[in-house]
């Protein structure tokens, strides 16, 4: 799995003009799954997320973990983090997984982060989602499972 978490002063997704879930200080949390990602990806990812220290501590700027900071997750599934563009000009999407699989991981993904202790509001899977943040920093990470 592959997620790009960015720290967010707030952040909302919109399906059809219509707000479906938004947090304040927190993660906007963009999940792809590729074809080999098991439930145990999921698992680590979920652990991973909520104990990077990417937030602002008494001692240092990145000190604090999402759980220490008690923000929120926005987690929203991205398959185009898995585009290949190394050839022509369309990417392709080849190593992305199945998108049954992927709703189940993605789904996954967040019951385990919720499971961790981390209010999550969700996106809409396979929708075309219209996501608005505040980047805080900007602080801006890539993690790909082991």
């Amino acid at each position: 799995m592959r997620a790009v978490l960015q720290r967010v002063a707030r952040a909302a997704v919109r399906v059809g003009g219509e707000e479906i879930a938004s947090i304040g200080t927190g993660l906007l949390v963009l999940v792809a799954v590729a074809g080999s990602d098991r439930e145990a990806d999921a698992a680590w990812l979920a652990r991973k997320v909520a104990r990077l220290r990417l937030f602002p501590g008494p001692r240092h700027p990145i000190d604090r973990s999402l759980l220490d900071a008690g923000g929120a997750a926005l987690v929203v599934s991205q398959f185009t983090l898995y585009g290949d563009t190394r050839r022509g000009n369309r990417p392709s999407f080849s190593t992305s997984a199945r998108p049954e699989a992927a709703a189940r991981l993605v789904d996954r993904f967040g019951d385990l982060l919720a499971a961790e202790g981390v209010p999550v509001q969700r996106g809409r899977f396979g929708a075309m989602m219209d996501v608005d943040l505040v980047n805080s920093g900007p602080v801006t990470l890539i993690v790909d499972t082991p």
